[in-house]
């Protein structure tokens, strides 16, 4: 990448590679579009040079974006759409974030944050033996700490890799299922599988599970346990009665690492009943070593679409409690 020039209104940013600047502005510059789009401004290409016109902070973001995606695809990292938004949404964050984005490599991919508070998260779990990854689904949380989770223990730092959540909302009636144990855990355990699926091979995930390093189970069945030298997550944790979250809370043992992950408005509990989530938050407040990351719908990584049809539930439920 070379040099970048400001003329008025515009900013120019020039890049080495012809067959990485292809690859950068994407089929029929489709990539261009994109943060032309999420950014408000134009971006022109002429050969190996962008012209990049708009508002001043636009332009800035925009050429932001662009250095990031041309590292990305100097690493032979791939980009697409979805790396294309992540650097749009990136580009918002401080010059520091944007220059270091935190990464997980699994066997089968290289998982990256995607926005800022992704960012700030990764680093949380890096940094902290507890932390909360509160917000609305689609934003991450989950798949980011099975992926932070799988890193440590590839990388020999745990042991084990423990992942639960509430099963059959709170109740955990299990035993009214048909079928065996874990024909009856499989669906409500179904998204945690899925994650370690999509980071590491089948078999190899198999093995795990049978030798004991990957255990996926419902909170129930934490109970009367010290979890040492583990990366724990619990899932879905809004879900869990505040019995329950102490009791998981306290299963934390020598070089265990634990994220917590839930959105307290989601909760399936009986009405009435408060969330262990809700009430661990405000508990552990202050306390040292623990984390908490709140993630908006501007976080969410599914389809541009999700973050928008939360946005307008998020508009109709402040509009439901005004006075």
């Amino acid at each position: 990448m070379s040099e970048q020039k400001t003329a008025g209104e515009i900013e120019r940013i020039d890049f080495d590679d012809n067959r990485l600047v292809a690859a950068l502005s994407g089929e029929h510059d489709a990539h261009l579009s994109i943060l032309e789009d999420a950014l408000g401004v134009r971006i022109d290409p002429r050969g190996n040079r962008f012209a990049v016109s708009g508002a001043a902070s636009a332009r800035m973001r925009a050429v932001a974006a662009l250095s990031a995606l041309y590292v990305r695809l100097q690493k032979g990292e791939h980009v697409g759409a979805g790396e294309v938004r992540a650097a749009a949404k990136l580009s918002e964050a401080p010059e520091k974030v944007q220059s270091v984005t935190p990464s997980v490599k699994t066997p089968k991919r290289l998982i990256s944050a995607r926005t800022p508070n992704q960012a700030a998260y990764f680093r949380a779990l890096d940094s902290h033996d507890l932390t909360f990854g509160v917000g609305p689904a689609g934003t991450g949380k989950t798949y980011l700490a099975v992926a932070h989770a799988v890193g440590m223990l590839l990388s020999g730092q745990v042991e084990r890799i423990i992942l639960s959540r509430p099963a059959l909302e709170a109740g955990e009636r299990i035993g009214f299922l048909p079928g065996e144990m874990r024909e009856k855990l499989d669906p409500y355990m179904r998204p945690l599988y899925d994650a370690l699926h999509d980071m590491m091979h089948t078999d190899y995930v198999e093995r795990r599970i049978a030798a004991g390093d990957i255990e996926i189970a419902p909170i129930a069945f934490m109970r009367g346990r010290t979890l040492a030298r583990s990366a724990v997550i619990l899932d879905e944790a809004q879900n869990a009665t505040p019995a329950q979250m102490k009791m998981f809370l306290t299963r934390l043992g020598e070089g265990a690492h634990m994220a917590i992950t839930g959105d307290p408005s989601q909760t399936d509990l009986p009405a009435g009943e408060p969330s262990g989530l809700s009430d661990a938050l405000g508990v552990l407040t202050g306390v040292d070593g623990v984390a908490e990351v709140r993630f908006q719908a501007s976080d969410v990584v599914r389809h541009p679409l999700v973050s928008r049809i939360i946005a307008a539930y998020d508009k109709r439920e402040e509009r439901n409690v005004r006075p």
